[in-house]
């Protein structure tokens, strides 16, 4: 496979492509005529308009997309207190549950009878949901809920395995105007108990447990504990997904609060009135995934969620209603809400999988595409290194035409693993959607639109309505100077978090307090803009090594090493030193076959040097099978470095695989 380098296009949309999208539609609608007008619209400021392209676009958007609001709202927004504070629809009522399910399931709705969620558990059990079906159970969950006291305001705990009950408890939750709280199934006790103590949540759904490489892991036990640890929760709501319930001694303990799913939900009035609420009022409370310090509550809104959501799947995923969207998430992750409220906003099929990406054998999803014509596939970089390490040969046997577009998020990629996701699971000309935003705004600050050229591993250009830029270390724009600087938002959008959970003050601190005059949302990113003027993330500011002086990001070194034929991952964190202040220490995950060898390091290392100068040639480079990392695919480089020097690594709630800990620890 030959690898192009970054500034090469690869991917040319045909025009017959390009003229069948719906942000083509929107650009013939209006008067549109290219890329850079679009953006200019969109985004920035609209020519003889008093208003920002950016309250136009949002003010048009929801007749534009058909979303329903019971009553009109007075004016897009209030921005009296500056864009940190932005009121979005003021004056306007809406439900989330409403526009997802309540209209599509409507006695004479056109999808009605049609398909919500194709769901694959790990064992190859199959279901299929209709909206009819999930506006029923959704109706029962509601009821459920208001038997228990919950109004609207209260925050419901979702610490739930990935399998179709999960879709009917959150909208069930947005039904009675409850908060919902997805919390991620694979979290152990702390993590688990903190979120549920922080959230407040007197209830909480769970399960006995779930599938996971061929294995039953119990859930009910680690929820036991968190609430006894958190203390506030009232009634658990128990799923028997692996059947225990008649094990139940055996298995799992059963307490006052406890009531089986079967004996409640299933039970319940399948009738209920969705809630109409105001535009502001809070729909959900996600956690960041917490790699530095306490999680962020991040809040978000009945509005602000659906119109994100809904316009990037429309405009940036091309929503058809033939599609089968599928995106390798936790309900837990922000992708996981993302994924159902944007595609069930348009009455769209959803595919959900339970279980592990290489279970029974390496091409389960492969598998999976075919079988179920899944025509839409995200997953993260690190997913697909570690797929591509099993070889191609995978792939061989199964017909993937089915794909009309490849998406991706999580963390800047490398150009070898971009092409390999390129060709060989798109075939050659299926776009990869590289988009990238934050559980912050439940969307994407970057994602390139389907009509665009791509280059590997580039982010398109600004979501649409999203006025991002790229600033120095004063604020002072440099994007059209094509330096690297800090990606930030010079105004809000409809799903920027109300504030944290916590309080306004961590959220005006973690946000707004690096650029003040005028204030600009600081994501932590570094960012870069191409004389072609495709944008490219460059990893965390926050992670950025300072080597005497000299700064460099670590995706960049990492983008060297995995450039070398042997190297399929590479990890690297900066670690104290007596004479440069910040050593270069790297982990590398090597190719099958490919043994590990004293000139092997030394030549890695000598590559680095060569390619990014000497002062970051790594101090340290070691071999590893795998690195610690979160559900979603990051790698937390900031365990990896904890470990290394002995120190205390902190928080690890976040971490999928705590065992690669201590190979890290071993390694030489």
């Amino acid at each position: 496979m030959e690898i192009p380098d970054t500034d090469e296009v690869v991917h040319e949309p045909s025009q017959e492509f390009v003229e069948s999208t719906n942000v083509h539609a929107f650009m013939q609608e209006y008067g549109i005529d290219d890329y850079d007008e679009l953006i200019r619209r969109t985004c920035t400021d609209v020519d003889g308009v008093a208003e920002s392209g950016v309250d136009w676009f949002w003010d048009e958007l929801p007749d534009y997309l058909g979303i329903d609001f019971y009553s009109d709202y007075d004016t897009v927004r209030d921005d009296t207190d500056g864009p940190q504070f932005s009121d979005w629809y003021p004056g306007g009522t809406i439900n989330v549950a409403h526009n997802v399910l309540d209209r599509h399931a409507a006695p004479d709705a056109a999808a009605r009878n049609d398909v919500a969620l194709i769901w694959e558990g790990e064992p190859g059990d199959e279901r299929k949901i209709t909206y009819h079906d999930l506006h029923r159970e959704a109706n029962r969950v509601a009821n459920v809920l208001e038997s228990y006291g919950i109004e609207t305001g209260d925050t419901v705990g979702l610490y739930m395995p990935m399998i179709p009950e999960v879709v009917s408890i959150l909208y069930g939750c947005l039904k009675v105007g409850a908060i919902a709280v997805p919390i991620f199934s694979g979290f152990g006790v702390d993590a688990t108990a903190t979120r549920i103590e922080d959230s407040g949540c007197s209830v909480l759904f769970t399960a006995d447990g779930f599938y996971r490489r061929g294995g039953e892991v119990t859930l009910k036990d680690g929820a036991d504990a968190a609430i006894k640890q958190a203390g506030q929760v009232e009634h658990t709501v128990v799923y028997d997904r692996l059947g225990i319930a008649d094990r139940q001694d055996e298995f799992i303990k059963w307490t006052g609060r406890d009531d089986w799913w079967s004996e409640t939900v299933e039970e319940a009035d399948s009738h209920y009135e969705t809630k109409e609420l105001p535009s502001a009022q809070e729909s959900m409370l996600l956690y960041s995934s917490g790699t530095t310090g306490e999680p962020k509550g991040i809040v978000h809104t009945h509005a602000g969620v659906l119109l994100q959501t809904a316009k990037e799947i429309h405009f940036g995923f091309d929503h058809k209603p033939s599609d089968r969207f599928f995106w390798v998430s936790d309900i837990g992750w922000m992708m996981g809400p993302w994924t159902l409220i944007g595609n069930h906003a348009f009455g769209g099929t959803v595919f959900m999988y339970e279980g592990a990406p290489d279970h029974p054998e390496p091409d389960r999803f492969w598998q999976m595409i075919e079988r179920h014509g899944l025509t839409t596939f995200g997953i993260s970089p690190t997913a697909i290194r570690a797929l591509r390490k099993y070889g191609d040969k995978w792939l061989d046997d199964y017909d993937l035409s089915s794909l009309r577009l490849l998406g991706s998020t999580g963390e800047p990629w490398d150009p070898e693993s971009w092409m390999w996701f390129y060709e060989n699971v798109g075939g050659g000309d299926t776009p990869i959607m590289n988009i990238s935003g934050g559980t912050e705004i439940c969307g994407c600050f970057l994602m390139p639109m389907p009509t665009q050229p791509l280059k590997p591993c580039s982010l398109g250009g600004p979501g649409l309505g999203m006025n991002v830029d790229i600033v120095d270390e004063t604020g002072e724009s440099i994007a059209d100077t094509h330096e690297r600087g800090f990606l930030v938002a010079r105004d809000s959008c409809p799903s920027t978090t109300k504030s944290l959970w916590s309080g306004d003050e961590r959220y005006l601190e973690e946000y707004w307090s690096t650029f003040e005059d005028p204030p600009l949302w600081d994501h932590g990113d570094w960012a870069q803009k191409d004389e072609d003027g495709f944008w490219f993330l460059h990893g965390r500011a926050d992670d950025a090594l300072n080597v005497a002086g000299r700064k460099v990001g670590p995706a960049e070194i990492e983008s060297v090493l995995i450039e070398h034929d042997a190297v399929n991952r590479a990890a690297v964190v900066g670690v104290d030193d007596e004479t440069t202040g910040t050593a270069v220490v790297a982990y590398v995950v090597l190719e099958d076959g490919v043994e590990s060898s004293e000139e092997l390091r030394e030549e890695l290392r000598e590559l680095v040097g060569d390619e990014q100068g000497k002062p970051f040639r790594p101090r340290e480079l070691k071999f590893v099978s795998e690195f610690p990392k979160t559900q979603s695919g990051k790698i937390i480089r900031r365990a990896i470095a904890a470990v290394h020097q002995g120190d205390d690594p902190g928080d690890l709630s976040s971490i999928e695989n705590p065992d690669a800990l201590d190979e890290i620890r071993e390694a030489r």
